[in-house]
């Protein structure tokens, strides 16, 4: 090691930071695993409410509309304004620690929504909630950025994207079983004491990585307004962002409904509903993200076109299946569909996340997340959830919600799929010079 070399260790193992030289590929791996539990609780608290979104609804006497704008609108506007300021500390202050603080705050409150008796105290939980999670995935993603190089993030963050599949089949599934057994309330203390633990871990375990460490050029911290300015610049992100964000509306914006249409439309309970979709988060959508990560891998990947082109074509397939599930009245025509449609909701999420990282100078990463994320929980819990009920109170004869009305609501937000492919597709034409011009190596 040079003097240089040593000079930095020293100065940044007082500050409790870890150097490039001193991160293992074993801790490296460690931090992997450990960023992908904090994704899986952030997504299995996030859509937990979508499991038992009728039980809330008839328990405290409220419409589509008025429960899904106390479930997700109530979580996706504070999710989306508290992101930037939370994302502004994260490039600038020890990420590790903001991390764990998030995790612990949103894991409580979690556990508090169970203690809520009218939507008002409901409402104030799920703020809680999200002041948490809004600043756990910038966070994550700017400490993987300085755990693995340029070349291996789209990869490293395609397995730290395995959190959604499983937080899904947390959220979505064992979250049925138990609000079978013991009511929609023990779902939220199952899902929040285990995050209170995993947050102590990840402050006790995990260490800063140095800023910047795998990177070239300049180091110094950007101001909002020049963030912004780089990103608009990089017309290739913008594409990106946008190409994922719309991704999130069609997604998981149809999918936050999709077990109350289950529920309704072919007469089941909450676990039953659960039943149908548990392997297809699981399974269908752990396969396609370990899939996609190996495929990040390979030598010909390392051509971002080819990366979105691939997004591109997958979404757009599975835009057309979501419109079968949506529309036919065959459960086994409409499993099969699904098949299709519920992997394709993930495997996006690491390679958007990793060619976002390349896109931006390594102080801006939090910011450029925060901003992909503000467009997302815009798209998927503010705009989406409230849409899609208020438009199935309006279609419902007498506005009585029914199956029918759900299902026309449902049909009005398939066609965004198609849009998200556009956007992705438009990325190619200027990826690659815009990651030499933000990252500094060479492809």
């Amino acid at each position: 090691m040079s003097e240089l070399q040593s000079a930095v260790a020293s100065e940044t193992a007082g500050l409790g930071v870890a150097p490039l030289q001193s991160a293992s590929l074993m801790e490296r791996w460690y931090v992997l695993i450990m960023m992908c539990l904090v994704y899986t609780l952030s997504i299995a608290d996030r859509y937990v409410v979508s499991t038992v979104l009728d039980p809330i609804r008839v328990e405290l006497h409220l419409t589509d509309r008025g429960v899904a704008i106390l479930t997700g609108f109530a979580f996706g506007l504070f999710y989306v304004v508290l992101g930037f300021p939370l994302s502004w500390l994260i490039d600038r202050k020890n990420r590790r620690n903001i991390v764990a603080a998030c995790l612990v705050l949103w894991s409580v409150m979690t556990a508090v929504c169970g203690f809520a008796r009218t939507s008002w105290q409901f409402f104030f939980a799920r703020v809680g909630v999200t002041i948490g999670e809004a600043g756990g995935t910038p966070g994550a993603n700017s400490l993987l950025s300085d755990y693995f190089p340029a070349n291996r993030r789209a990869m490293a963050l395609t397995v730290f994207a395995l959190g959604a599949p499983i937080g899904a089949w947390l959220g979505y599934n064992v979250a049925g079983a138990i609000a079978d057994h013991y009511g929609w309330r023990a779902v939220f203390f199952a899902l929040g004491i285990p995050g209170v633990l995993a947050g102590i871990a990840v402050w006790l375990t995990v260490r800063e990585p140095k800023r910047g460490c795998l990177d070239a050029g300049d180091q110094d911290t950007p101001t909002i307004p020049e963030t912004l300015r780089f990103l608009w610049q990089q017309r290739s992100a913008v594409h990106v962002m946008m190409g994922t964000a719309v991704c999130a509306l069609w997604g998981w914006g149809l999918m936050f409904w999709t077990p109350t249409f289950l529920q309704r439309t072919y007469h089941m309970s909450v676990g039953e509903a659960g039943v149908v979709t548990q392997n297809m988060h699981l399974w269908g959508g752990g396969i396609a993200t370990v899939v996609t990560g190996f495929l990040m891998a390979r030598r010909g990947m390392t051509d971002a076109r080819r990366i979105v082109w691939l997004l591109a074509g997958g979404i757009g397939i599975a835009t057309l299946a979501s419109g079968v599930v949506y529309y036919t009245r065959d459960l086994a025509l409409a499993k099969a569909m699904l098949w299709i449609f519920i992997p394709a909701i993930y495997f996006y999420i690491g390679p958007g996340f990793g060619l976002l990282n390349n896109l931006a100078q390594c102080r801006m990463r939090a910011m450029f997340c925060a901003m992909v994320l503000f467009l997302a929980n815009l798209g998927n819990l503010v705009i989406a959830p409230p849409l899609i009920g208020a438009l199935s109170d309006w279609f419902a004869p007498n506005h009585v919600t029914n199956a029918d009305s759900l299902r026309l609501a449902m049909l009005c937000l398939v066609p965004t799929g198609l849009w998200a492919t556009a956007h992705l597709l438009l990325a190619a034409r200027d990826i690659v010079k815009d990651q030499e011009r933000a990252r500094g190596f060479p492809f």
